[in-house]
């Protein structure tokens, strides 16, 4: 929905199973949600050392439709699902990344941004280097190139990474070894299982695991790189300096799967608290309490538990929407929003309804949402979001719109709620918010409620928002 943050990425890779490239697209499935522009798989045999890859613009289901894994053969691979945050929707942007450079042949994926693009870009440029694609994940490779051959090869992937920074998880083949590693403050997500017959995988979420049976063993820690190799032997390196962690507080009010667990925590009970938070702070008398679905479904049920208010459904997803139609130019107003959503008047007819979201970003949707209430019958609507106000654009791997597009960053409460056209309108606090996470403004990164940015912004990235290009032509 236009009125909703984008998703970011998901990473996948198994090591040690005969039929790895298989059970990385299973977890890329799993992990749709993060990423819908594009998705590949880089297959390592390492009995023969030789690499095969697949990669397309679209869905997961799209990309591997009956697709042979026979061509994808090995016992190692990675995986990722792309949402544009840096650079344009094309081929050369979907992940992962293979090239032959003087340590060897390399595949990598990347989840984040960094936040010195521009700076390492243009340094680069100066040394020769020639960029394909429109992504900050190609500094990776050219940085990697650039070390000189020193031994052991995991200090080359050290020396690379010291010079970046910003947000990354990464996963990373390297001839014959496995390498993941998160970036010292711990934006993004990265977890490790093992599979029943001794394999072991990562992946940004556990719903991954559940869909390949997979076990969670432990996540990559902050500031950590894991180096995989032989049937599964594990190294650690802590080589980036103690940083204060700030994982993003946003994956667990909507980025997730609920039945994932990110950074140690479950996020379906965190968003429920979230929704009992909301009612603790916001309450209302109302008769009935709805969410937007999906993603405000378990903090309605947290706000419904704790207010004795009923829960109901009462907006209809249309799940099988797929990324374009033909849309009628007038005669059906609204038909965007409609075609997603769709009130039930039996349900919403004469009630006083609290109607809970994650969040507002630009406000178009909500307002459009709150009329279709008003015209399916509901007699008072009050909204509520189980977050903070969003008035500052992420840095860090989540497509937001700049600050100016925000609607809070320029208009209060009252202004919004008079736009939205509700009876009421509430946001959690950041402190209520923190508190349902289990953690305090230092324990996560919350800068697009708080605008307090953990890790150092370039100027020029500032300027840029997103992204130092601008070229989206298809290939």
């Amino acid at each position: 929905m236009e009125d909703k943050f984008k998703e970011e990425c998901g990473l996948m890779a198994v090591w040690n199973h005969t039929e790895a490239a298989n059970l990385t697209y299973l977890g890329l499935y799993a992990q749709q949600h993060r990423g819908q522009e594009g998705a590949g798989v880089v297959a390592l045999n390492r009995a023969q050392g030789s690499f095969a890859i697949h990669r397309g613009l679209g869905l997961v289901a799209d990309v591997f439709e009956d697709y042979d894994f026979e061509r994808l053969p090995g016992d190692a691979a990675i995986g990722h699902v792309r949402y544009t945050t840096a650079g344009g929707h094309r081929l050369s942007n979907v992940q992962p990344f293979f090239s032959e450079i003087s340590h060897g042949h390399i595949a990598l994926a990347h989840n984040g941004n960094l936040t010195n693009t521009v700076e390492l870009h243009k340094e680069l440029i100066k040394e020769g280097a020639i960029f394909r694609s429109t992504s900050d994940t190609e500094i990776f490779l050219h940085l990697l190139a650039r070390v000189p051959a020193v031994q052991p090869k995991t200090e080359i992937v050290i020396q690379a990474l010291q010079q970046v920074q910003g947000a990354y998880s990464l996963l990373m083949i390297l001839e014959d070894t496995l390498y993941a590693v998160r970036d010292p403050n711990g934006f993004r997500p990265l977890c490790i299982g093992t599979l029943p017959d001794g394999g072991l995988v990562l992946a940004s979420e556990t719903c991954a695991f559940d869909l390949i049976g997979a076990t969670y063993l432990r996540d990559v820690e902050p500031g950590e790189l894991v180096e995989i190799t032989g049937t599964g032997e594990i190294t650690s390196y802590r080589p980036f300096g103690v940083q204060q962690e700030s994982p993003c507080i946003f994956e667990f009010i909507y980025f997730a799967r609920p039945d994932s667990s990110v950074f140690g925590k479950n996020v379906y009970g965190i968003r429920k608290e979230l929704g009992r938070e909301l009612a603790r702070s916001h309450g209302v008398d109302a008769d009935i309490v709805i969410p937007v679905p999906d993603s405000g479904v378990p903090a309605a049920m947290g706000y419904a538990e704790e207010s004795g208010i009923p829960f109901e459904l009462g907006l209809i997803r249309n799940h099988y929407v797929g990324r374009t139609f033909i849309e009628p130019q007038q005669s059906i107003r609204d038909f965007g929003v409609k075609i997603k959503l769709n009130p039930n008047p039996e349900v919403l007819r004469g009630k006083r309804v609290v109607v809970i979201d994650d969040s507002i970003v630009r406000g178009t949707t909500s307002r459009k949402l709150v009329a279709m209430l008003r015209s399916a019958g509901a007699s008072e609507i009050h909204v509520r979001i189980s977050a903070p106000p969003t008035r500052d654009p992420c840095f860090y791997g989540i497509d937001t719109p700049k600050k100016e597009a925000l609607i809070a960053s320029s208009q209060t409460v009252e202004e919004i709620q008079e736009y939205l056209g509700a009876d009421s309108l509430a946001y959690l606090s950041i402190e209520a918010m923190h508190t349902a996470v289990h953690g305090d403004a230092q324990s996560f990164c919350d800068a697009c409620f708080s605008g307090n940015y953990p890790v150092k912004i370039g100027a020029q990235r500032a300027a840029a928002q997103k992204t130092i290009f601008q070229d989206d032509t298809a290939e």
